[in-house]
Order: structure tokens, then C-alpha cells, then sequence
């Protein structure tokens, strides 16, 4: 196969893909041309959509890659689809999230301790939302499960890797005052249109 032809193919497998297209998947695909090749042509599509301020652009999100409309057109995506349902995560929702994005892996009853409240409801929703999972046992006196974050926790905040959340000092600068008690955090509606994937 050509590597123009590798490249189409490559371009259509991301295309099609509702989830980030993985080197390996690509690979059994692609008669198992070599992954650094495979990563190279990836490369390539990412820069040429780059070059050509194209309204799609190609990310390397959650072990994988991924089409997604570029930040720059976010206002007219929000335009076009503001009768469609977005289900966001509540405030304790994305408290306790963060709690087990930053302290995992952490169990239910050190998450209640930072947070003071009753979370057997949050915890639930994340896990039915597939957005944490139960990481194992601490050794501990009662063998409690503890919890960590999902690819799907990936997916959702386009992150390449836990690598790339916030430093907790950088919290400051992305938490704006609203009104006594309630934050907003700048960072979900950048997310909104910087990772909005391909609509289906």
C-alpha cells in the first residue's frame, strides 16, 4: 500500500471512529505496519489540518486519536446546536471527580472525609457514567475499595493523560467568583468547544 493510500485510510479509520483511534487498532488494520510509521502519518494528517485552518482538527486524546471541530469555531457550533441536550456533571459531581482525578487511587470513605457529605448517590452516576472505576482494595481493615479514573474520564476532559490536569496552584487562575459559593471553573466551557468531537 502506498503511503498515500496509508494516509487515507488512516483519515477514514478516524473519520468513522466514535472513540480515540489507537495506534495498535490502526496497526491490526494496516496489515501491522510498524507504530512509529503509523505515528508518523498521524502526524502528518494533525499538521496538514493545522496548516490548512481546517474546521476539524485531529487531537491525541486518552492513549489515542481523534477528530474534533477546532476551539476557534466553538461559538458556531454552539449556535447550531443549542436546542440539543448536553448532560453536565453536577457540582458535587465534579467535586468528588476531582477529589479521585487527583488523590486516586482513594476510597469512598476518604472522598466523604474531604467533602463531609454522603456521596454513595455521586459515586453511582460517575461509575454508571463510566467516568471512574473501582481501582482494586487498600490494605486496610475492612479491605475498602478504592477508586481511579477511566479512559472515559479522558475522553471527556480531552486529556491525553492525567499528566495533563491542572496543578493545583493553576486552580486559582481557571476559578472565577460568581456569586458567594458558587464557582465556575473556565476550564468545562473551553472544553465544550476545544474537544467536541465529531458530531454523529
Amino acid at each position: 500500500m502506498s503511503q498515500d493510500n496509508v494516509k487515507s485510510v488512516i483519515e477514514a479509520l478516524l473519520f468513522a471512529s466514535e472513540k480515540p483511534l489507537t495506534i495498535e487498532q490502526a496497526r491490526n488494520i494496516l496489515d501491522n505496519l510498524e507504530p512509529n510509521e503509523i505515528r508518523k502519518v498521524l502526524e502528518e494528517l494533525k499538521s496538514e489540518y493545522e496548516q490548512a485552518n481546517r474546521g476539524i482538527r485531529i487531537a491525541e486524546v486518552a492513549g489515542g486519536f481523534q477528530m474534533m471541530t477546532a476551539p476557534t469555531f466553538a461559538p458556531f457550533l454552539k449556535k447550531l446546536y443549542k436546542e440539543r441536550h448536553t448532560e453536565r456533571l453536577s457540582k458535587p459531581a465534579l467535586e468528588t471527580l476531582a477529589i479521585i482525578a487527583y488523590k486516586q487511587p482513594v476510597t469512598k470513605l476518604e472522598i466523604e472525609s474531604l467533602r463531609n457529605v454522603n456521596i454513595d448517590g455521586v459515586m453511582n452516576n460517575l461509575l454508571d457514567k463510566y467516568l471512574i472505576r473501582i481501582a482494586g482494595r487498600k490494605k486496610a481493615p475492612g479491605r475498602p475499595y478504592v477508586f481511579g479514573t477511566t479512559r472515559q474520564f479522558l475522553e471527556y476532559f480531552g486529556l491525553k493523560s492525567l499528566e495533563e490536569l491542572p496543578k493545583m496552584e493553576e486552580f486559582s487562575s481557571l476559578a472565577i467568583k460568581k456569586e458567594p459559593g458558587e464557582i465556575e471553573i473556565q476550564s468545562e466551557e473551553t472544553m465544550e468547544g476545544s474537544y467536541e468531537p465529531r458530531p454523529s
